[in-house]
């Protein structure tokens, strides 16, 4: 399911997948509210099981105004990922202004030692159709 609006990178053997939604049904363009779901997938391409603590979002509006998240799992979730094992998840966000990007990472450990990593989350844009052209 790679193409131009999904992105991937892989960081110590678990690769995170992201795609963007823009959300007209929920977004006010006229009031400032633009509003996206993004689909994760977090696969575990190597042979150690893993879990994920804990996440942490910057989000960016057109105008640089950033806001990290930062708290437990993903949507009230701590998965356990053997090898070979995926989780998916949806989320959403909304921003002030009708494109933005969002970037992060998902702090983990290896399950059998407690040995804490992080892994890269791609940034990805937030693009909705009431921008100028696609700047991201």
């Amino acid at each position: 399911m790679i193409n131009d609006d999904t992105y991937s990178l892989t960081t110590r053997g678990v690769r995170v997948t992201v795609r963007s939604f823009f959300l007209t049904d929920q977004s006010e363009p006229d009031d400032g509210r633009f509003v996206w779901a993004y689909r994760v997938w977090i696969e575990n391409l190597g042979d150690e099981t893993v879990q994920l603590l804990k996440r942490t979002w910057e989000i960016t509006d057109a105008t640089g105004h950033t806001e990290r998240v930062h708290g437990p799992g993903v949507i009230g979730e701590q998965p356990v990922l053997q090898p070979g094992q995926r989780h998916e998840y949806t989320s959403g966000t909304p921003l002030r202004t009708p494109s933005g990007f969002m970037v992060g990472s998902y702090h983990m450990v290896v399950a059998e030692t407690g040995e804490p990593f992080d892994v890269a989350i791609p940034a990805f844009s937030l693009d909705s159709p009431h921008q100028s052209g696609r700047v991201h």
